[in-house]
């Protein structure tokens, strides 16, 4: 059962006592069968929006591609006042365990992922990185989500996509569960159109506002106060933005700035 609490977090040594538990726990959902992603009880959906716009071509070192990547990776994309991430930066990305701190109206959720994929794909008209977490036991969601960063070769525009396959997993109580269907939603919106805000500051800062990862530490934990970074920022209108909710759509690659939808049940993403 996910661990809560209302108005603080957790100390240093909470977190790291926590996140070796963590490191042994299982999946909470099967991998095969009627119960699996193979299944048609699961919610799918994804968002995507140009972040950085680079000369055509290959990335260009230490340019916009891959200081988005650091950010992704280390998981500095996510805004906390949200969520926010809790890893040993001493292990590798793929088979990283991580705790996610999910912060809803002055209630903190404790729950757990592990990356189980990492992408470097090299192609002659684009180059994409990505990585896929997977929900642990004790999550209060099920399922998995994928984050992609993808450089269009012919236009230089990179891209980043959130895609996820998820169903509600078991709350620490019932009203926790209502609470997450009331407020959930936009929740969920308002985190990734942060995303996109914040790894768009990232990268035109050249990376400045990138935390110094400690590689001597046990546990480090990320996501810095970006300006402008607002649960309500979908109140504010921007002309350069949108968030659509397009119903159940199969087309992966829409047009628009920023695009959320549900995907029809048969659709894996990714």
């Amino acid at each position: 059962m996910a661990e809560w609490r209302y108005g603080f977090g957790w100390t240093e040594k909470e977190l790291e006592a926590r996140l070796a538990r963590v490191k042994s726990a299982g999946l909470n959902f099967p991998m095969t069968g009627p119960e699996s992603q193979e299944g048609k009880n699961w919610r799918r959906y994804y968002s995507e929006s140009i972040i950085a716009k680079e000369k055509p071509g290959p990335p260009i070192a230490e340019g916009p591609f891959y200081i988005a990547w650091k950010a992704i990776k280390e998981y500095q994309f996510s805004d906390p006042g949200i969520v926010v991430g809790h890893f040993n930066p001493n292990d590798p990305v793929d088979g990283r365990s991580m705790l996610l701190e999910l912060k809803v109206l002055g209630l903190r959720y404790l729950c757990g992922v592990r990356v189980t994929a990492v992408r470097e794909e090299h192609r002659h008209n684009e180059t994409q990185y990505a990585f896929r977490y997977e929900t642990l036991e004790g999550h209060i969601e099920v399922g998995s989500e994928w984050f992609f960063l993808t450089k269009r070769h012919d236009s230089g525009e990179i891209w980043f996509r959130i895609s996820a396959s998820w169903r509600p997993g078991h709350f620490p109580n019932w009203w926790s569960r209502v609470g997450f269907e009331m407020v959930g939603r936009r929740y969920q919106l308002a985190w990734h159109r942060l995303a996109y805000l914040r790894l768009r500051q990232i990268v035109g800062d050249h990376g400045r506002d990138l935390v110094p990862i400690p590689y001597g530490e046990k546990l480090v934990h990320t996501g810095a106060e970006i300006s402008n970074s607002d649960i309500w920022v979908l109140n504010v209108p921007n002309p350069t933005e949108r968030v659509r909710q397009a119903g159940k759509d199969n087309n992966l690659c829409p047009d628009s700035e920023v695009e959320t939808s549900s995907l029809s049940p048969g659709h894996q993403p990714g």
